[in-house]
């Protein structure tokens, strides 16, 4: 176990201080009339003792004077009554706000924090953090003030015990240095016992969450009694940890509680001694009694000190929200009209001390559709995520119409950036909603089965029991419908650069094709950036940026980097030369099974694969998404042996042409970089290697 740093528990000590000084001045106004009426009750407390003596004397005497004074202890007592109400009241009122404000505080930097900071701290420790923690350290600014307050009666308690008799107030002093010794030791080892305890409570959350989004995998690997093991496996240390503050809080109680009634018992003694010497009255005798208690319960502080303990503890773990990096943004707008043309200049991002894009330098020029490809961890996602600007680069520079994202505001930014990932999260009430959802102005019913028809969806959504109206609980979706809806609400809102990061990837080949036929043509005009695992997004692409380890290896149209062995492989397509005699014959045999294969089983998404890799294989202009409809003879891989996935013939067969990778369909100008999505503009085509920092133009 890795020994604490002083250095960073202190700073964290001091951060939830602030947090808390700042929750308390957020509520101000309720917090002061919460301490006003406490401070009146412990001052109407105060005087019901000398009240109360006062009158029983008149009483004894048969003064008359003794029915008003007797109306007055009735007051008194009422005023103490009512004033404390009046007290829970506010107090909990301030409570609500002050974890109100910690929760929207803590909630709202993390949603502005980038994704990658976010992730330091598990789904299960911040939901702890903002809902348990949070309303623990809510609790602490009402306890400081109920704290200081409950004192001021102990004090004014022995003063006024000082001022009835001097010597029961000896009597009492004599035991309040162990009474403090007793408290200070409480808050010293509570703190930290509280503190362990807070912090094994997170890390079971943590693992309680893990296990909750895994549960379909936990199920199907038979593994729930290790799993339930593995959530529960720090109980033991929890039930010690619970059972240590209790222990301490429970022994300082008990010790506290046999020492009051003592010194209670020493008072009374010390004062009957005196009544009998005649120096003391029944009245006077009754006062200095109940102020001895008044007294005492400097022990009852106690509570309200474990109270304030264990909010401190919880507003350090509540407060480590408050200080991730929020995602700067500015106050500029882009240039109306703007095209969308995207620049990344010299742009390093680091993870955990490895750069994982390194010194990229790339211009996508405005309207342009650019894939980016290469193999698993070589920074495709995070590349995505720059050019979004969901998150920032360690060095260098990301514009966007020549603005750098970083100066945009960021309503700006999210109107003109759109994003549609893997595995989109959907958030509404229904359906309509959770396409419709974002910045800015609601999109119209219309706008939104636009965008639904646009990404495949309209069909399936139609079908659900109350179609766009459908609540989200109650539509059965499956990864691809998930996906669609997605990509729907990226539509929706589709800006002048739209990035999506592997947002086809569970969808049929035929869908994924009427997906990107749709965005080309009923989606706003823009410029679309890409992250592609599958070649037929690379080919139709008009642009393909190839990473590897964190570099731009080379850029250029699909058809001339397929000329290079290595590219090939990033698709897994082998590293042979086009053409090769080696392999054409396994090849087209390949080809050959997959058309005349029956369909696939699996439900109609699988038929629609399975025909579009027929067609993928067997007719290459079709698969681009030409209105070609007659069938071509199987061609041959340039790879040594049959191409995986549902897009394997699409670009592996080789142009009877050229020799290389097909050109399709009407984006042939493109592929072929001589149209506008060459990188750099002009007319220039071929793929180019981008060795270190080589700017790609």
């Amino acid at each position: 176990m890795t020994a604490p740093d002083p250095t960073r528990e202190a700073e964290a000590a001091r951060g939830a201080d602030r947090a808390l000084r700042a929750a308390a001045r957020h509520s101000g106004g309720r917090l002061a009339a919460a301490a006003v009426c406490s401070v009146a009750a412990a001052g109407a407390a105060l005087a019901e003792p000398a009240v109360l003596g006062h009158t029983l004397d008149l009483l004894l005497r048969q003064d008359p004077g003794g029915a008003r004074w007797t109306a007055w202890c009735a007051a008194v007592i009422a005023a103490e009554v009512l004033l404390d109400a009046v007290t829970a009241r506010l107090t909990g009122g301030v409570d609500a706000r002050s974890t109100a404000w910690l929760r929207c505080l803590g909630l709202g930097r993390l949603l502005r924090a980038a994704p990658h900071h976010a992730a330091r701290h598990s789904p299960g420790e911040l939901s702890a953090r903002l809902t348990a923690q949070a309303t623990t350290a809510g609790a602490v600014p009402a306890a400081v003030v109920s704290a200081a307050v409950a004192l001021l009666a102990p004090l004014g308690g022995l003063v006024a015990l000082v001022l009835v008799d001097a010597w029961t107030a000896l009597a009492f002093l004599a035991g309040l240095p162990l009474l403090v010794l007793l408290l200070r030791a409480f808050a010293r080892d509570s703190g930290a016992s509280v503190g362990r305890y807070q912090e094994v409570q997170l890390a079971m959350a943590g693992r309680l969450m893990e296990a909750l989004a895994g549960a379909r995998t936990i199920a199907a690997a038979g593994t729930a009694e290790r799993e339930q093991a593995r959530v529960l496996g720090r109980l033991p240390e929890l039930g010690a940890e619970g059972r240590e503050t209790w222990r301490i809080y429970g022994t300082t109680m008990a010790r506290t509680g046999a020492l009051m009634p003592l010194l209670l018992y020493v008072v009374l003694g010390v004062g009957g001694v005196r009544l009998a010497e005649g120096a003391l009255g029944v009245g006077g005798l009754l006062a200095a009694v109940r102020y001895a208690g008044l007294a005492a319960g400097v022990g009852a502080v106690t509570g309200r000190l474990a109270a304030v303990v264990r909010g401190r503890a919880a507003a350090r773990r509540t407060a480590a929200l408050f200080e991730l990096p929020e995602l700067p943004q500015g106050v500029r707008r882009l240039p109306q009209g703007g095209p969308g043309a995207l620049e990344l200049r010299g742009v390093r991002v680091v993870r955990g001390g490895t750069a994982v894009l390194r010194d990229i330098d790339l211009r996508i020029p405005g309207g342009t559709t650019a894939a980016v490809v290469g193999r698993s961890g070589s920074g495709k996602t995070t590349l995505a995520a720059v050019a979004g600007r969901l998150t920032a680069c360690d060095a260098g520079r990301v514009l966007l119409d020549g603005v750098p994202l970083d100066e945009l505001s960021a309503g700006e930014l999210r109107r003109e950036v759109g994003h549609a990932f893997e595995r989109p999260a959907l958030f509404g009430e229904d359906v309509a909603a959770a396409i419709a959802f974002g910045s800015g102005p609601a999109p119209t019913p219309q706008s939104v089965r636009a965008a639904a028809r646009a990404a495949g969806a309209d069909a399936f959504v139609r079908r659900l029991p109350d179609g766009y109206g459908t609540a989200l609980p109650d539509a059965p979706l499956s990864g691809g419908e998930l996906q669609r809806l997605g990509l729907a609400r990226a539509f929706c809102r589709a800006g002048r650069l739209l990035v999506l990061d592997d947002a086809t990837s569970s969808l049929d080949t035929l869908t994924a094709r009427e997906v990107e036929r749709a965005l080309a043509h009923d989606v706003r005009p823009g410029t679309r950036l890409v992250v592609a695992h599958r070649i037929s997004s690379a080919a139709r692409a008009d642009l393909v940026v190839w990473l590897d380890a964190g570099r731009v290896r080379a850029t250029g149209p699909h058809a001339e980097l397929w000329r290079d062995p290595a590219y090939r492989a990033v698709f897994g397509a082998g590293t042979q030369p086009v053409g090769s005699p080696d392999t054409e014959p396994a090849a087209a045999a390949s080809g050959l099974a997959k058309v005349l294969a029956p369909p696939a089983a699996g439900g109609p998404d699988a038929e629609r694969n399975a025909g579009s890799d027929a067609e993928a294989v067997g007719d290459p202009a079709r698969a681009a998404g030409t209105d070609t409809e007659s069938a071509a003879a199987p061609r041959r891989t340039p790879a040594g042996g049959p191409e995986e996935g549902p897009d394997a013939g699409l670009v592996a067969a080789p142009s009877p042409r050229t020799g290389a990778a097909p050109v399709e369909g009407p984006e042939a100008g493109a592929s072929a970089g001589t149209g506008p999505a060459a990188a750099g503009g002009g007319g220039r085509s071929g793929g180019r290697r981008a060795p270190g920092r080589e700017t790609v133009r």
